[in-house]
């Protein structure tokens, strides 16, 4: 038997911010040479600090890196790249203008005299994309590319620069079924050529499917090393959250009331001037919980906007119970009965340097509870605070600190918390669960279908097939800004089906998606 080598060594790091918080506490991290080693936890359970130490990014406060077993000290990004370490990021750091190959060379790039060597570059990076089975035309720009294509850069990126250890940031994320099933065969064969993988995901079936072992922490500590066909998703899951945790999403029947939003004919024209929503029709009614799917980029984004008031459309309408829209501001839309929780927390759902409780009241300052007479309730909104934090399980000191001091998966919490507290007849959820923990997304799940229980209107957007197949009744399938497919009971439908028809590959005839009308049956 072969002698197993590390490949990366983090022993008893501990991670101490001034402020007192300790994110790491004594973690040890053994990863074999050419092994997918899988890391999870939940939020705030201190994997990003771990990797942000072993790529540069921060300092440990103690502890002791060996890569490849020789004792490193890792002050930058540039010296873990020059020591063979690579980190792709959930949220890709390519330059749109640019083709495949000027991206994976940028900042490396071959010269040939003072020149940049265009040709032999394009090239090296063929070569390399054959080698290692990312196929992509180098020649191609980064705005031509679908989601899993910038992926296939990203790595690339990292293994021009030499790297021999991968960190992949929820890799999966915004991925088809089709374009997963890719990565893991991509990745699969650079782990027989002898890379070595740390995979961090909330995917546990993934993680079941694709790694050899797992590491998981919780709060800070690691609970323990475990060889992936020995361990089910149910023990990972209760070991990353300290309790079980109900992974199968489970709801009663769906019984549709009249339609609360109604979208007919939407057209809207994006900044280069095309539709990037073209001609959308449907319902969205009581008591139904809708899934918009589709691979990201094919008008989602502009379809959340143009009905939460933040975008304009050019051509159709839109009712929000029983009101056209057009010309509504966000406010007035949001007293209509409309709430929003946006896909990007950090930049739409929160306002960083606020308090907890400040970003959950945000909508209700002007309401009598909280001010009267141009003066706040400053007793009433800490009562508040708390009682929300309470409900909406937010772990924190206490909810009178900045947000910004929260894991992903509480902020999410507040936000939830801020937009439900409102009592809404119509939810609109854009990618609720996305980079959240296990606990926070069965917390959030849950909610989202107690709203669709007691007759309020929920439109989901997710890139998770899982969720987006199991929380909806019915479901809409974009394409190129077009509905693609229909389909009035989701629960009937396979993830590699769905698959077929985010890519374009299958697209429904007009009679069928127009059953996404429900006046019209």
């Amino acid at each position: 038997m072969a002698e197993v080598k590390e490949a990366l060594r983090m022993q008893n790091i501990v991670k101490v911010y001034p402020n007192g918080v300790m994110a790491n506490k004594d973690v040890t991290l053994v990863i074999n040479q050419g092994e997918i080693h899988a890391l999870s936890g939940e939020n705030g359970a201190g994997k990003s600090t771990l990797m942000k130490i072993l790529f540069g990014e921060e300092q440990p406060t103690s502890g002791e890196i060996f890569v490849n077993g020789k004792k490193e000290n890792i002050t930058s990004p540039g010296m873990a790249i020059r020591l063979g370490i690579g980190m792709v990021h959930q949220h890709f750091m390519l330059v749109p203008s640019l083709s495949v190959a000027e991206n994976v060379i940028l900042g490396v790039e071959p010269k040939k005299g003072m020149l940049i060597d265009g040709r032999h570059a394009e090239k090296q990076v063929e070569e390399m994309a054959q080698k290692y089975n990312l196929l992509i035309d180098p020649r191609k720009k980064i705005r031509d590319l679908t989601v899993g294509q910038k992926q296939k850069v990203e790595i690339l990126k990292a293994l021009f620069r030499g790297a021999k250890i991968l960190i992949l940031d929820e890799p999966t994320a915004v991925l088809t079924p089709q374009e997963t099933e890719e990565l893991f065969v991509e990745l699969k064969h650079l782990r027989e050529n002898g890379y070595t993988i740390i995979f961090i995901s909330h995917k546990l079936n993934e993680v079941k499917e694709l790694c050899d072992r797992i590491t998981i922490i919780r709060r800070g500590e690691s609970k323990g090393v475990y060889d992936l066909k020995d361990i089910s998703e149910q023990d990972i899951s209760r070991l990353m959250v300290g309790r079980d945790v109900i992974l199968n999403i489970e709801k009663s029947p769906c019984k549709p009331g009249r339609p609360l939003v109604k979208v007919r004919d939407l057209k809207v024209i994006d900044e280069n001037e095309k539709a990037a929503v073209d001609g959308m029709s449907f319902d969205l009614c009581e008591g139904e919980i809708l899934g918009i799917a589709g691979v990201e980029g094919n008008g989602q984004f502009e379809l959340v906007e143009a009905i939460t008031g933040s975008g304009h459309y050019s051509e159709g309408s839109i009712e929000v119970c029983g009101q056209n829209i057009r010309n509504f501001s966000i406010s007035e839309i949001r007293r209509l009965g409309l709430s929003h929780i946006p896909e990007d927390r950090m930049t739409t759902g929160v306002a960083g340097e606020l308090s907890i409780t400040e970003n959950m009241i945000a909508d209700k300052l002007d309401t009598a509870k909280f001010s009267r007479n141009g003066f706040l309730n400053r007793k009433n909104i800490r009562q508040y605070g708390r009682e929300m934090a309470e409900r909406f399980q937010i772990l924190c000191k206490n909810p009178d600190v900045s947000i910004n001091s929260l894991s992903g998966g509480n902020i999410q919490k507040a936000v939830l918390a801020r937009e439900i507290s409102s009592e809404p007849k119509v939810v609109i959820a854009n990618q609720p669960t996305r980079g959240v923990d296990v606990g926070a997304t069965e917390f959030i799940r849950k909610e989202l279908i107690a709203l669709r229980d007691k007759g309020d209107s929920v439109m989901l957007i997710s890139s998770d097939l899982n969720e987006i197949l199991g929380l909806s009744d019915s479901l809409i399938v974009v394409y190129e800004g077009k509905i693609a497919a229909y389909f009035p009971e989701a629960a009937k439908v396979t993830e590699a089906q769905l698959g077929t028809y985010m890519l374009g590959i299958e697209k429904q005839t007009e009679e069928e998606i127009k059953e996404a009308i429900h006046g019209q049956q």
